[in-house]
């Protein structure tokens, strides 16, 4: 048998034993996710993409970047998401003279006991919003990375775990730029995915002068899932089936970042993970047990065009990183069952 046919036969064996435990497997994640979706949705008007995205980054175990100007809700999304949610939150407000002892804790010495006892600080939460961050200096974001990869944070000599679930929301105005910190390429390489709100139509504009006219719709929104639920649930996405083909396409996908003659650094191998990640988690979002390469395509320029730094000349003639990733699916074979 040729290796084109034993693909061929893994890949109809795979999505046929995955349909049948479709149901009964994700059905939880599904559940949570309408659930999740509904809530958020009492809040946000037109976002429901947006929010998907969100979650589907919670359940993959992943950080988010909301990157847009003022007033488009990115602070209001994360507070809805947090309290959907049900797990403990902390907000970061970024300024210039924040300290990374005011984000990950501090060591102080206890006059009654005579040791050092460890303070925790913001960022021992499950939901942590840092807003604003491209305000805070670089010593302070640098304070993020070891959270962001490794789920804990050193003080002084002490390692401390953060709490499961964690999860990064992180704002920030690609507009004004005065007093502001960019954040550097290893920092962006650690969110999973960077969304951006996009302004509402004026029939989604009307709606939310009318949703906000009397009151915050915001304390109208219960819990869907405590931490303990969330755990469970992003145990059943890891186990959604990838067809080799579709980790092939995966593969081929990111690879071709690294290709294109105008891009100077392409998308790591951990693009690679968070793709087939958040690939896993909207396919259980959305009740399948498999993942399909639509579910590869949905996900993908928020995955990766982040990641990419595109040369000078490029962006002088208007090409972007989300333009090269949408050519790049353009241009790579998907695969098909056949």
């Amino acid at each position: 048998m040729s290796t084109r046919a034993r693909e061929d036969e893994t890949w109809d064996e795979a999505v046929a034993g995955a349909r049948r435990l479709d149901e009964t497997t994700m059905e939880p994640v599904a559940r949570a996710a309408g659930a999740f979706l509904t809530g958020v949705d009492r809040v946000m008007v037109g976002k429901t993409d947006v929010a998907e995205l969100v979650l589907v980054a919670l359940l993959s175990e992943g950080h988010v970047l909301l990157e847009d100007v003022p007033g488009m809700g990115k602070t209001m999304l994360a507070k809805a998401a947090s309290v959907s949610l049900g797990c403990k939150f902390q907000r970061i407000q970024c300024t210039p003279d924040l300290l990374p002892s005011d984000v990950t804790g501090v060591q102080f010495y206890d006059q009654h006991t005579g040791i050092f006892t460890f303070r925790p600080g913001p960022l021992m939460s499950n939901v942590v919003l840092v807003d604003e961050i491209n305000r805070a200096t670089p010593r302070t974001q640098s304070a993020l990375l070891e959270a962001m990869q490794e789920r804990q944070v050193t003080v002084d000599v002490e390692t401390v775990p953060l709490p499961r679930p964690f999860m990064l929301l992180a704002t920030q105005n690609p507009v004004e730029l005065e007093g502001t910190f960019p954040l550097p390429e290893a920092q962006l390489d650690r969110f999973l995915l960077r969304l951006r709100m996009g302004y509402p139509t004026s029939e989604q504009e009307g709606e939310i002068l009318s949703r906000f006219q009397e009151e915050d719709p915001l304390s109208g929104v219960s819990p869907v899932a405590d931490a303990g639920e969330l755990i469970v649930l992003q145990d059943l996405c890891r186990r959604v089936y990838v067809a080799p083909p579709v980790r092939d396409y995966i593969v081929a996908l990111v690879r071709g970042t690294r290709d294109d003659v105008d891009v100077k650094l392409g998308a790591s191998p951990r693009a690679s993970l968070g793709l087939q990640r958040a690939a896993q988690a909207l396919a259980a979002v959305r009740g399948r047990a498999y993942v399909l390469p639509d579910d590869v395509k949905y996900v993908a320029v928020a995955v990766l065009a982040h990641r990419l730094i595109v040369k000078t000349e490029a962006r002088l003639r208007g090409r972007t990183a989300e333009a090269m990733v949408q050519e790049l699916l353009g241009s790579v074979p998907v695969p098909v069952e056949e």
